[in-house]
């Protein structure tokens, strides 16, 4: 949601229109940059609320006020703020697990320091549980935005405002075949993908009420539609698959260097480039439409996986960051994590993520589904096996065991400790650990 194409600085600027095969070259060669597998990043986003009462708004003001101060604080992770005032951090490129994790753990430890001193904490939850969504941001982006997703219903406003997740970003592979081939980890991270939605959900509640799904975030992915959060058809080379799919997305705005931005209807990048009306559209306009779709796998020369519930506790997004990478970047992982979910691609029946039956009930019931439960309980035990190969510490192994055991091996996610808890109370939401 915070990529960093947010303004029209440079709209009054001459700029060379593109041709749609040029369009389709620059797809290619720019969203899957292939090479040994090395870099590793994460984002993880946050709800920011209230210390003591985090059922209660925080003012815009106050937001304002503690941003202002954060502005201030050193950091190596990129600080952005979402449309309804979520807080988010995206860490430098690591070389390392453990590199990733201490510079956003060190990061997280001041930006916590820094909204202390004015009242306020960050919740890890995927979807605010408390609020309906308000925005915060008031900018042409997210003006035309909110436009552009209202035509699909309500779901857009409540991803801009009250959702939360842990992106986790890898390299995208070697260019020939094999475990760490980009081909097969593109084809991995859509069916991976539907057992890290199942086995991370933590979005149960909204307005205070049971929404009957694990993972409300996704659900609300869901109903946004394929033409804006859609993957594109498994049906061959990774990057002409993407490319098709950049060109035939609907345009979400045409930006202009003074008023409201244009909001077109049923315009794809492909027609526009054909028609150039409103205006034939640039290279700056090609790299702005990209960061408009939001796949649960976004190619940005490496791979951005979207599709992780932002998680309870001050330290509990680095299980899913080390079990992602484990399953990505260790070899014999990787081949494991291919044939335990290789049988569940049946379940999609050829339809893109996340707009097929296998995604759809990974959101809805969680490990709740035997099959998906068995297949979290492979990988999380081959995540295991190969994090110290990739130098993950005790600490780090442990709190994977530790998930492993409290959910993954009695069928549970975090959604489900939200569910239990009696209603009207807070602890869990506070990212207390509550266990007896």
């Amino acid at each position: 949601m915070s990529d960093s194409a947010t303004d029209c600085s440079d709209c009054t600027e001459p700029r060379t229109a593109l041709t749609e095969a040029e369009v389709e070259a620059l797809v290619r060669g720019i969203c899957f940059k292939t090479g040994p597998p090395r870099g590793i990043g994460v984002e993880v986003e946050w709800l920011v609320h209230e210390l003591r009462t985090p059922q209660l708004p925080v003012t815009p003001e106050r937001l304002a006020a503690a941003y202002a101060a954060l502005r201030t604080v050193p950091l190596r992770s990129a600080l952005t703020v979402e449309p309804g005032g979520q807080l988010e951090l995206s860490s430098p490129p690591a070389t390392s697990l453990m590199e990733c994790i201490g510079t956003v753990s060190a990061d997280l430890d001041a930006v916590r320091t820094a909204l202390a001193g004015h009242g306020l904490g960050l919740v890890g939850l995927g979807h605010d549980p408390w609020h309906p969504p308000r925005r915060f941001l008031r900018e042409p982006r997210y003006d035309a935005m909110e436009t552009c997703l209202d035509r699909t219903g309500p779901a857009g406003r409540r991803m801009m405002c009250t959702s939360a997740s842990v992106q986790v970003c890898l390299d995208a592979g070697y260019e020939e075949p094999g475990p760490l081939g980009h081909g097969r980890r593109w084809w991995l991270a859509h069916q991976l993908g539907a057992v890290l939605v199942a086995a991370f959900a933590n979005s149960p509640l909204a307005v205070h009420e049971p929404t009957g799904w694990h993972s409300t975030r996704q659900l609300l992915w869901m109903e946004i539609g394929p033409g804006r959060a859609g993957a594109p058809e498994l049906d061959g080379d990774p990057r002409t698959s993407w490319a098709r799919h950049v060109l035939d997305s609907p345009v979400m705005c045409v930006r202009r260097d003074a008023g409201p931005w244009d909001v077109p209807e049923g315009l794809t990048f492909r027609e526009w480039t054909r028609s150039g009306a409103p205006r034939p559209p640039t290279r700056e306009d090609l790299d702005y439409h990209i960061t408009t779709l939001f796949p649960p796998v976004r190619p940005r020369g490496f791979l951005e996986l979207r599709m992780i519930d932002a998680q309870p506790g001050d330290d509990g997004w680095i299980v899913p960051l080390a079990v992602t990478a484990a399953l990505f970047e260790d070899a014999e992982a990787a081949e494991t994590a291919y044939r335990t979910v290789k049988p569940l691609a049946e379940r999609s029946v050829g339809l893109p993520a996340p707009h097929n039956p296998l995604w759809t009930d990974a959101a809805r019931h969680g490990l709740a589904d035997p099959e998906l439960q068995e297949a979290a309980v492979v990988c999380f035990e081959a995540a295991l096996e190969a994090l110290p190969r990739l130098g993950a510490t005790t600490a780090v192994t442990d709190a994977v065991t530790a998930y492993l055991d409290r959910y993954v091996v009695q069928g549970r996610t975090p959604a489900d400790d939200l569910l239990d808890r009696p209603r009207g109370t807070d602890d869990r939401a506070h990212g207390k650990d509550t266990r007896t």
